[in-house]
């Protein structure tokens, strides 16, 4: 086996590349219509609300670029210094806006919470231990899909990533919109199916386009994921027992957003930046 070890660990590395190169697709002012929109309709929260949290898998930079087209503060445990250094503290702060200069403070209502729970293309770690976010020419820190995920989903910073995602699901009155997330990585789906054993006052809704059966009219059928997946099996079983907490829809994202509730009328701010970008674009 000796001499095959070069050969896997360039089988390893050129596999890394390709996997990089395939989420690393963002553009500048890339157009992300779905993902603004969902940010408007969900992460703009009151006074009175905690902040929307994102916990996401995919190593892009959608969210991020979508946030900051639409002028969002996005809190993703990152410092404010050069470089932007990693520290779970930063969770816990929050942005606030004086009020005439006067001693009131008021939380900004366009911010969210981002968890990367694999990691992101623009992190990197420091020779110190240090996660740093990065541009160019450095190896991002993320989770690849291979059979020692799962231990790695217990180093840092992926743990305080998942530790923030167990915590959420036992906090009363919570929503869960889980969105193509297809339930086949253990170490997110059983806190999921704990949260929903434990947490009467959990509300979950879970999206994906192949949960019911499906003909692509071509000869090609499946059952469906609520078939072929335990836990999706689990939580079909559940609604279909009279769970009133469990709802199941099968579409996509694009075709979700739009079912999302309009809850805020958009702000004077978010009507400026958007006359700013239409005569930009035209």
């Amino acid at each position: 086996m000796g001499h095959r070890k070069p050969t896997v660990e360039n089988f390893i590395a050129t596999a890394e590349g390709v996997i990089v190169r395939a989420t690393n697709f963002l553009s500048d002012n890339h157009p992300l219509p779905v993902h603004t929109e969902f940010l408007r309709r969900a992460a703009r929260r009151s006074q009175r609300k905690s902040r929307t949290k994102v916990f996401t898998t995919n190593y892009d930079r959608c969210y991020e670029e979508a946030g900051r087209q639409g002028r969002y503060v996005v809190v993703d445990g990152f410092s404010h210094t050069v470089p932007p250094t990693f520290d779970a503290i930063h969770f816990t702060y929050e942005t606030v806006r004086r009020v005439n200069d006067t001693e009131a403070l008021e939380p900004i209502p366009n911010a969210f919470h981002l968890y990367k729970l694999h990691g992101s293309l623009d992190w990197q770690r420091q020779d110190s231990g240090e996660i740093t976010k990065w541009t160019q020419g450095g190896k991002p820190v993320l989770i690849y899909p291979r059979n020692s995920k799962y231990e790695l989903a217990f180093e840092q910073p992926y743990l305080e990533m998942i530790s923030a995602f167990q915590s959420a699901m036992r906090e009363p009155d919570t929503g869960l919109l889980v969105v193509g997330f297809g339930f086949n990585d253990n170490h997110l789906a059983e806190p999921i199916m704990s949260a929903i054993r434990s947490n009467l006052s959990l509300k979950v809704v879970v999206v994906s386009p192949g949960l019911a059966p499906w003909d692509n009219g071509q000869g090609q059928q499946g059952p469906g994921e609520c078939v072929t997946n335990r836990y999706l099996a689990r939580v079909r079983d559940l609604a279909n027992a009279g769970d009133a907490r469990i709802s199941l829809l099968n579409c996509g994202f694009e075709q979700m957003v739009p079912l999302v509730p309009d809850l805020a009328a958009e702000t004077d701010l978010e009507r400026h930046v958007a006359r700013l970008r239409s005569v930009g674009a035209a």
